[in-house]
């Protein structure tokens, strides 16, 4: 697969928690630094506190071999159940029987790999957290899309055209690997309700 095609990949786990448990910890940006390689340490910016369309956090990355970068990410996609009020009840309670998702578009704010980008349009990859209750439990699925903006790999991809196929699986077996492992830490904590 090419770049350009929009290469991505998916994992999923069953967790035996509630599905507000593990949406808890998958919209906890601080969260994926305890459980990722790369991520070292997020911030949320222009005064937000926590997810919400339209809203930006950046993330510090370190990989051996690179320099450190920065990106900053935007929330594109905040799907909760819709409150239901009960008419003998003044409280909102939420329906834990419908899906949730979290995604958001990472961009080179600062320009690492290409000219800066500040607009998901041009996001170097988008993430995505989908939810579903499942027998009591909650099915977690991870998803990410790479490109179409420049990215780590597109200075490879540029001096070494013909090996742009290798250089895509590669990246996305190395993701699969990472998400795989961050799935299984979303799980431990949330079965063991940390």
């Amino acid at each position: 697969m090419r770049y350009a095609d929009g290469p991505g990949t998916v994992c999923e786990i069953f967790v035996q928690a509630p599905v507000e448990r593990v949406w808890e910890l998958v919209t906890d940006i601080d969260l994926p630094t305890r459980l990722s390689p790369e991520l070292q340490r997020v911030a949320w910016l222009d005064g937000a506190d926590g997810p919400a369309p339209g809203a930006r956090f950046e993330g510090h990355n370190r990989r051996e071999g690179l320099p450190d970068w920065r990106t900053v990410s935007e929330v594109t996609e905040l799907t909760e159940p819709a409150g239901v009020t009960e008419p003998a009840e003044p409280a909102v309670s939420v329906d834990p029987t419908r899906p949730r998702a979290f995604a958001w578009a990472v961009m080179d704010a600062d320009g690492c790999y290409g000219e800066p980008v500040s607009e998901p349009a041009g996001a170097l990859a988008r993430w995505r957290f989908d939810l579903t209750p499942e027998d009591g439990g909650t099915r977690l699925r991870q998803s990410v899309v790479i490109g179409p903006g420049r990215s780590g790999m597109s200075s490879i991809i540029d001096a070494r055209p013909e090996i742009e196929e290798k250089v895509v699986d590669f990246r996305l077996d190395e993701l699969r690997t990472a998400m795989t492992a961050a799935l299984e830490g979303i799980k431990s904590l949330a079965e063991q309700g940390e």
